[in-house]
């Protein structure tokens, strides 16, 4: 546990950053290199969506991470609203734009897949829906965070609406399941096993696993970003005190 608690440390976190930050980007660009050639040229089409199954490789990923970053944003709200640690307030609030980018993502690309599947880009649908849902509470928590100082208020007040909203992520995993939807049901995390062919599984899974390399080096800039701007504010105050506190005495002394 001594490991853990050393890692709360903004200090100790910011070396480990630098350390880690080199080794996901490779992994990211690597894992998204190869998951591309599988994807788009190894990669068969399907026999009954044809090229446009396609879409499934950047669509699939952004909906996982979507809903895995706001996975991270309820942990660190936990770590906000128990230990009350700037160091998960910060990593909350960067997440949420991560988050809001691979949602907008899940979206678009779920649009132009459902134009041809469907014949429309967009049917209220119950997994849909949820997304769409997923996507405006992440931009509410972001305007939240923007009008809101960076105070211990402000970082509970965002915390308690981020478990709040964490009720949306069961119901788009769980919504093809529970309604009847447009929507495919599972195909690849289920119990009785991948219903998708190898040959289409590996660039899913390789394109995944490249994402969430993306997300946590992005994720881990963001944080570092975050406390190096939170400790300039600071130091900014104090100088800004310093110098009112020391005016008066350097007016006195100009007039003498």
């Amino acid at each position: 546990m001594n490991w853990l608690t050393s890692l709360a440390n903004p200090a100790v976190f910011l070396r480990l950053t630098r350390a880690v930050l080199p080794w996901l980007a490779g992994a990211s660009s690597a894992l998204l290199g190869l998951g591309l050639y599988l994807a788009f040229v190894v990669a068969p089409p399907d026999y009954q969506q044809g090229e446009t199954v396609r879409i499934m490789y950047i669509h699939v990923p952004a909906a996982w991470l979507a809903m895995f970053a706001y996975a991270a944003m309820t942990s660190a709200s936990l770590g906000v609203l128990v230990w009350r640690h700037p160091l998960a307030d910060a990593a909350q609030k960067t997440a949420a734009p991560l988050g809001a980018a691979f949602a907008f993502v899940c979206l678009v690309t779920g649009s132009l897949w459902g134009k041809p599947m469907w014949g429309t880009y967009w049917v209220w649908d119950a997994r849909l829906t949820s997304m769409l849902v997923l996507f405006l509470i992440y931009l509410g928590l972001i305007a939240l965070r923007q009008a809101m100082e960076d105070s211990p208020r402000g970082a509970r007040i965002a915390a308690i609406m981020t478990l709040v909203g964490f009720v949306d992520i069961p119901i788009i995993k769980y919504s093809v399941d529970w309604w009847n939807t447009l929507h495919q049901p599972a195909s690849v995390f289920r119990a009785g096993g991948p219903t998708i062919a190898a040959s289409m599984l590996w660039p899913l899974l390789i394109m995944a696993l490249g994402a969430t390399a993306l997300f946590l080096a992005l994720h881990l800039t963001a944080i570092g970003n975050e406390i190096l701007r939170r400790r300039v504010a600071r130091l900014t105050l104090r100088a800004v005190a310093a110098g009112e506190e020391s005016a008066p005495g350097d007016a006195l002394e100009a007039a003498q």
